[in-house]
């Protein structure tokens, strides 16, 4: 220690400073080094020539830096001799620095004149302790450090024995430090530690932090080099198969599959997003084990993926008068329908670039709604594809189910469009008003997307998950009601009415189109079978009510089986059916009697529309003894009770029945066919007929019937399905109907033959109705009057339409087709009924 003091007492304050990189200077340590830059060679050279040859060796803080400045470099260092020097040719001197004692930088500046770096220092003596804490940390530091040796394997283990000959714990610390493959930050934190003590735990806890590192690293290091040699392996067995395989010129199937499916990418020409999805979906499963599950559901993808029709499409036949051609050979009737799918093709034609329209056929069961479809496909030129949506509950039936399993596929829409072959097909979505929704998803909120003619261009199934278009498919949906469609999907669709057909209409439709179809069908060629216009009639009246024509092609189905049994044995003779021998075939007639014939005092005929069509409702009323009670049967909902509960009030308030004890008197009102849940407010100004028949003793006209929602001041309000009302009236045979004036718009839609054969009489009042509808009533005068009115204003003949300001096109309408009907020169029920509406148009004049 006095050797070491007498040093640093006779070394110089003031030396050159050279500034080395990814290096710390320890005292006693011997460092090779190469200098470059200008400043430090300087240094050297200044060293050199001084008597001692010292230069201060200061590491940098970081060693990027080609120029440091004072902040940049740290400021405890080691005292160095320069024990060798070599000047290289381009400049550089390589140099030998043997460490000698630790100085601490007081002051560091650049002198101008050399250029280079002299800092004034303080020399740090190293202490002495060989107490038993120290003596046992040095221990416990070499036994780290040759297990850190060991695990590093940078140096031999056998090279690190010598530390255990080193008796000085300072110089072992240092040794120890200088020999660790740690960052310069530590290592300078280990220089600057003057305490002996401090400095071997800071190296104890550096070793052992490392080692735990390393070791680390080795599990590691083992890990990738096994998967790297299992990967080798693997990749040398496949490269010898496959020079095998070239060898023989096969390749085993999966590989085929792999490139039978890379070929059809090429080929079927699918936009880049497709592409890609498909490529990248190719190279996974090249990487998979060919029956894995994984692999099973990479191939379904693949498969519906590349087949989908991205560029294929059927060229449309824009041909108006052969699509008019095609569609009057399937379909009697449905002008309105016809004409919009005409309107559809001209457009196309003009504009070449028309997004199919999403129409939406409603009316009853058996109008030819799916039908017309098929027949709009065949017009058109395009492939034909049907879904029912009725039951429908799970949103994954429209938009797929997401690859998360193996069953998984994509949803009915794009399952359909596939098996088109085609991207523009008509696409039928049949029942839409029969979808349901439950804990799986709402199907009519998928269907909001795909019917959306802003946003079906990018439609997204979960399976395939890439946009596919579909704004070139003509959807075409059916219902049977728009009640329970929601109003969102309503907004998307293009409404079309298909209301029930005339008799006139069904007798075009059996001759032409249900008797050639069921002969066909039944083996009986032309000539073979005769069914009579009579027997057809009778057919339609006593065994079929509907507004389509389904039970009617089952019950000429009917006829022909029975037929061809007679024809064959009879010998091959003609059989013909007539009116007389009808009911041989079909048996006793379902439907004997109409329900107008039925109306008497307290009996009146009522119409109702239905999701099926319009239909007759008889109504009735009694009175018996009691408390004042209101007895309702026939399943009402609570909108028609209040309709009874309103036709009382305006009776008892017009003073109907004075002779009737209303507080010891029960009024039951029955509604036949109870097992059908009824409701509405249609039957208002019927329940109040029949009320005021039963009160007055009067009965209710014959063929008449009526529809309308009445207050309980007697108004007349208008109700809707007035043209299904009036065709199932025209069917049973009605001959006069009323219904609230509000509602003479609709009347134009009827077809002109009905128009013709009815007797309309819209009214306003009660006071209107009673006088029409009951046989012998009597009111005031003014009553009679406005009867009058309205029954004259029936009868009228057809008056051309006028420009005349205030007359509305419904109006005029309703004027022009509703014309009076002959009156037998008899007196009947009807000429009292006109007779009594001339009085009443006289006073309302």
């Amino acid at each position: 220690m006095e050797e070491t003091k007498k040093r640093t007492l006779s070394l110089p304050q003031v030396v050159p400073a050279v500034a080395i990189r990814d290096v710390v200077m320890y005292p006693g340590m011997s460092l090779p080094l190469s200098v470059n830059r200008q400043k430090s060679i300087v240094a050297i050279d200044l060293a050199l020539e001084s008597p001692g040859k010292y230069v201060l060796a200061l590491s940098q803080k970081v060693a990027e830096i080609d120029e440091p400045k004072v902040e940049d470099i740290y400021h405890f260092g080691v005292l160095s001799e320069i024990t060798q020097s070599l000047k290289m040719p381009d400049g550089s001197v390589k140099v030998f620095l043997q460490g000698l004692v630790r100085a601490k930088v007081e002051k560091l500046d650049l002198n101008p004149l050399t250029n280079t770096w002299f800092a004034s220092v303080q020399y740090i003596e190293e202490q002495e302790d060989h107490s038993p804490v120290v003596q046992a940390l040095m221990r416990k530091v070499v036994d780290e450090f040759e297990n850190y040796a060991r695990v590093s394997q940078r140096m031999a283990v056998e090279g690190v024995s010598f530390l255990r000959n080193i008796e000085e714990p300072s110089k072992l610390a240092d040794t120890i430090a200088s020999n660790m493959m740690v960052k310069t930050e530590q290592r300078q934190e280990i220089l600057e530690t003057t305490d002996i003590k401090a400095r071997l735990e800071k190296i104890l806890k550096l070793i052992t932090s490392e080692v735990e590192i390393l070791g680390l690293e080795e599990k590691i290091h083992n890990k990738v080099r096994a998967q790297i040699e299992k990967n080798q392996k693997e990749y040398y067995l496949n490269e010898q198969m496959k020079a095998i395989q070239k060898e023989l010129s096969q390749k085993d199937d999966f590989q085929k599959e792999l490139d039978a499916i890379r070929a059809k990418i090429k080929k079927n020409g699918l936009p880049p997003a497709a592409k890609e999805a498909a490529e990248k979906e190719v190279d996974r499963l090249q990487k998979m084990q060919p029956f894995s599950p994984e692999a099973t559901v990479a191939r379904t993808f693949l498969d519906w993926l590349v087949n989908m029709p991205w560029n294929i499409t059927t060229k449309d036949v824009l041909d108006i008068k052969q699509a008019k051609k095609i569609l009057d050979e399937d379909h009697f009737g449905l002008d309105k329908p016809k004409e919009r799918i005409l309107e559809y093709i001209a457009v196309s034609k003009l504009t070449e670039g028309l997004r199919g329209p999403v129409l939406c056929f409603v009316g009853p069961p058996g109008v030819g709604k799916t039908s017309l479809a098929k027949s709009i496909a065949r017009a058109i030129g395009r492939k034909f594809v049907r879904m029912s949506l009725g039951g429908v509950r799970d949103e994954s039936e429209i938009r797929g189910h997401r690859r998360t399993y193996i069953g998984s596929m994509p949803g009915r829409i794009i399952q359909g469009i596939s098996k088109s072959k085609s991207s523009n097909p008509v696409f039928l979505l049949d029942e839409i008003d029969k979808m349901g929704s439950d804990w799986r998803g709402d199907p009519a909120a998928a269907l909001l997307e795909l019917l959306d003619p802003e946003q079906n261009k990018d439609f997204v199934d979960h399976f395939l998950d890439v946009p596919y278009d579909v704004s070139k498919v003509m959807f075409i949906t059916t219902a049977n009601s728009l009640s329970s469609i929601p109003g969102t999907l309503r907004d998307r669709l293009e409404i079309i009415d298909f209301s029930g057909y005339t008799d006139y209409e069904k007798h075009e439709i059996v001759d032409n189109y249900l008797i050639p179809k069921q002969m066909k069908l039944h083996g009986l060629k032309k000539g073979s079978l005769e069914i009579e216009k009579e027997a057809v009639a009778l057919m339609m009246r006593e065994y079929v009510r509907e507004a389509g024509v389904r039970n009617l092609d089952r019950e000429i189905g009917t006829l022909c089986r029975k037929s061809a049994k007679k024809y064959v044995e009879n010998g091959g003779k003609k059989i013909t059916i007539t009116a007389k021998n009808l009911h041989e075939f079909l048996g006793v007639p379902k439907y004997a009697n109409f329900a107008t014939e039925e109306n008497g005092i307290g009996i009146a005929t009522g119409l109702a529309w239905t999701s099926v069509g319009g239909e007759t409702l008889s109504i009735e009323a009694t009175k018996l003894p009691g408390k004042g009670g209101l007895i309702l049967t026939g399943m009402l909902g609570n909108v028609m009770k209040e309709s009874v509960r309103a036709a009382l009030t305006y009776a008892r308030s017009r003073g109907f029945g004075k002779k009737v004890d209303f507080e010891h008197t029960d009024f039951h009102f029955h509604f036949p066919e109870g097992a059908v849940p009824k409701d509405g407010p249609s039957a208002g100004i019927t329940i109040t007929s029949a009320l005021v028949s039963l009160l007055l003793g009067l009965p209710v006209n014959k063929k008449l019937a009526m529809t309308g929602e009445v207050t309980i001041t007697g108004r007349v309000l208008p109700v809707g399905g007035i043209k299904e009302k009036f065709l199932a009236a025209y069917r049973e045979g009605v001959k006069t109907i009323l219904f609230p004036h509000t509602n003479e718009k609709d009347v134009a839609e009827l077809p002109e033959k009905v128009r013709q054969e009815l007797t309309l009489i819209p009214v306003k009042h009660m006071d209107e109705v009673l006088p029409l509808a009951l046989e012998g009533y009597k009111a005031a005068k003014s009553t009679q009057t406005a009867a009058k009115k309205a029954a004259v204003k029936a009868k009228k003949t057809p008056v051309k339409p006028t420009r005349k300001a205030g007359t509305t096109l419904a109006k005029k309408a309703v004027q022009k087709k509703v014309v009076k009907k002959a009156t037998p020169k008899k007196v009947s029920t009807k000429a009292v009924i006109k007779k009594t509406a001339k009085k009443v148009l006289r006073k309302r004049k």
